[in-house]
C-alpha cells in the first residue's frame, strides 16, 4: 500500500511519541561494527566522524513517487560533513538501542514530515573525507519506498528538496558531480545497475 500522511501503523504512533522533536545531536550515539556488521561498541556523532572515522552502521534512503521521481535533498550548508550538496531522500544512522526500522521511519519524520514503508535492498560499507573536516566511514544500508503525499522539511537539516527524473539527474550527475555527496553517487549508480526492475515495481504498484 503507498504510504499516506496520516496513515495509523504502529512505528506511526511510537515515532509520533517519542522523536517527533529529535533533530542532531554531536553527543548522540551512534553503533560501531566490523565489516560484517557485529556490534564492536559506541561512539559519539562527533567522535566517529573524527579524522578518517570509525565504522558505524547508517543508513541512506531513496523515496520515489509514481512518476519514479526521486525525492533529492540539498543538505544544510551548516552541516560538517558535505553541508550544500545534494543527497539521496535521507542519510542518517541508527542510534544505540535502536534497529533499522524505528531509525529509518524516526528519521523520515524528523526531516521530510511523513512516513512510508521502506524495503531494504543491501548494504555496503564506504570511507570518504571531507578536507580536514572529518569522514563518514559506514557500513550503509540502503532503502526504497514511495510516497505522493505532502512533504514538510526540517530547515536546520534541508536548505532545499525536490523531485527529479532519472534521465534528468543522470544528466546532472554528468555534468556537476561536485554538488553531490559521495555516497549519493556510489548508490546511484548501483540501484541503475542492479535495481531497476526493483524501483519500477515499486513506483507501479497499485494501493
Amino acid at each position: 500500500m503507498r504510504c499516506r500522511k496520516a496513515a495509523t501503523r504502529p512505528w506511526r504512533l511510537i515515532l509520533a511519541n517519542q522523536s517527533a522533536a529529535i533533530v542532531s545531536f554531536e553527543d548522540e550515539s551512534l553503533i560501531l561494527v566490523d565489516s560484517t556488521d557485529r556490534i564492536v561498541g559506541y561512539a559519539s556523532k562527533d567522535e566517529a566522524h573524527n579524522g578518517a572515522g570509525i565504522l558505524h552502521r547508517a543508513f541512506s534512503l531513496f523515496i520515489f513517487n509514481t512518476n519514479g521521481e526521486l525525492l533529492l535533498q540539498q543538505r544544510a550548508t551548516d552541516k560538517r560533513l558535505w553541508g550544500g550538496y545534494w543527497s539521496n531522500s535521507v542519510c542518517s544512522h541508527p542510534r544505540q538501542g535502536e534497529n533499522l526500522e524505528i531509525a529509518t521511519q524516526r528519521r523520515l519524520l524528523e526531516e521530510l514530515g511523513f512516513n512510508c514503508p521502506l524495503e531494504f535492498l543491501y548494504k555496503f560499507e564506504y570511507q570518504a573525507e571531507f578536507s580536514d573536516k572529518g569522514s563518514e566511514n559506514e557500513l550503509c544500508s540502503v532503502l526504497i519506498g514511495r510516497y505522493d503525499g505532502e512533504v514538510a522539511v526540517n530547515s536546520n537539516e534541508i536548505d532545499d528538496w525536490r523531485w527529479i527524473a532519472a534521465v534528468n539527474l543522470d544528466r546532472e550527475l554528468i555534468q556537476h558531480p561536485e554538488h553531490f555527496t559521495p555516497w549519493f553517487k556510489m548508490e546511484w549508480k548501483d540501484l541503475k545497475q542492479n535495481w531497476t526492475g526493483k524501483i519500477l515495481q515499486l513506483s507501479n504498484k497499485k494501493d
